[in-house]
């Protein structure tokens, strides 16, 4: 057995503590709980005399991993009050229910690698049969990989990992409709309100705007980042405003894009007379603020619902490796966008 420390005594030991004591893969560890014939017996000596040591509080999981039968999926998603993470969740609920599995739900206040593990095994200690990771990771971990080798796992937002599954929306496919339909009313170029660069959802969009652009022949304007909040779109928009030649803004979600508008109109520039403004997700509110916001709409239900279908695929048929499935986003055109007034 290693002589890694033992994890922090205030908190309770998951798998990954034992992996990591006993030398071995979060894999191992499952294999070792449930009874598998093909762990050797030196391997199980190591991880039960680590589970011993931790006081790992193995029975439930055990039981639960020796049956395959908790009819219970886990979901992490990031500890947000965003609009999408909530409809993604609605999806994700509705189909398990009515496969008869319960969700079990965990929240991580950020997207570090150490946080995610965490909750991942958290939940793997809970004996769910399946995960749906909801954080758009750009890295990982090698015990992040070693989880989901050992849990079926379905990543959305498109997170990768080394062992999972992808449902997503093309987010490159966000920037490019957004970008196009404004450089077809006529607008010379179209600035950015891109989202934080740490979420691949950002710096996908970004680069369909990009492309957008260069497939055009023009050239891209500096890119301004928000952090998803009206606050920092507003913020965004306080400096644009100043800026006479711009015409046409794709920002990366509706709440930005809401705190955008209101910046234009403090400095009197009408939308969208004087400014044009695309948004994404279709948020609710999109449809009744003033101008009604053009943006992209994100089938969040749907994102929600193929996860789940292709994870208790995923626990059916662990062998199988169906391809990623990237589900379209929709342009819907309202009052914030119209032809550039020569």
């Amino acid at each position: 057995m290693t002589t890694a420390a033992p994890p922090d005594p205030r908190r309770v030991p998951a798998m990954a503590d034992v992996a990591r004591l006993a030398g071995v893969s979060a894999q191992t560890v499952s294999r070792t709980l449930s009874g598998n014939p093909s762990v050797q017996p030196e391997t199980r000596a190591r991880v039960l005399a680590a589970v011993e040591q931790l006081g790992y509080r193995r029975n439930n999981a055990a039981r639960a991993l020796s049956s395959g039968r908790s009819r219970a999926i886990g979901v992490i998603s990031l500890r947000t009050g965003f609009y999408s993470r909530s409809a993604v969740a609605v999806g994700i609920e509705t189909t398990a229910a009515d496969a008869g599995y319960i969700v079990n739900s965990v929240t991580t206040p950020s997207l570090d690698a150490a946080e995610i593990e965490a909750a991942m095994s958290r939940l793997a200690d809970q004996g769910v049969e399946g995960i749906v990771l909801a954080v758009p990771l750009i890295s990982t971990s090698r015990a992040i990989d070693e989880l989901t080798r050992a849990v079926p796992t379905i990543t959305i937002d498109g997170s990768r990992t080394a062992s999972t599954q992808v449902v997503a929306v093309d987010q490159r496919e966000v920037g490019l409709i957004a970008t196009r339909h404004l450089l077809e009313l006529g607008h010379e170029t179209v600035w950015h309100v891109a989202g934080p660069p740490q979420w691949l959802d950002a710096s996908s969009r970004a680069q369909g705007w990009r492309d957008a652009l260069a497939d055009a022949g023009r050239e891209a304007p500096p890119e301004i980042t928000g952090d998803w909040s009206p606050e920092s779109g507003h913020r965004a928009g306080q400096l644009l405003a100043r800026i006479p030649e711009v015409t046409a803004v794709f920002v990366a979600s509706d709440e930005m894009a809401f705190g955008l508008a209101r910046a234009f109109a403090e400095h009197g520039r009408a939308i969208p007379d004087d400014v044009s403004i695309v948004g994404v997700d279709d948020i609710p509110l999109a449809e009744f603020c003033s101008p009604a916001l053009t943006t992209v709409a994100q089938p969040f239900g749907d994102v929600g619902r193929v996860a789940v279908e292709h994870l208790l695929h995923a626990i059916a048929h662990p062998d199988a490796v169906p391809p990623a499935e990237s589900i379209a986003p929709r342009l819907i055109v309202r009052a914030s966008t119209a032809a550039l007034r020569r």
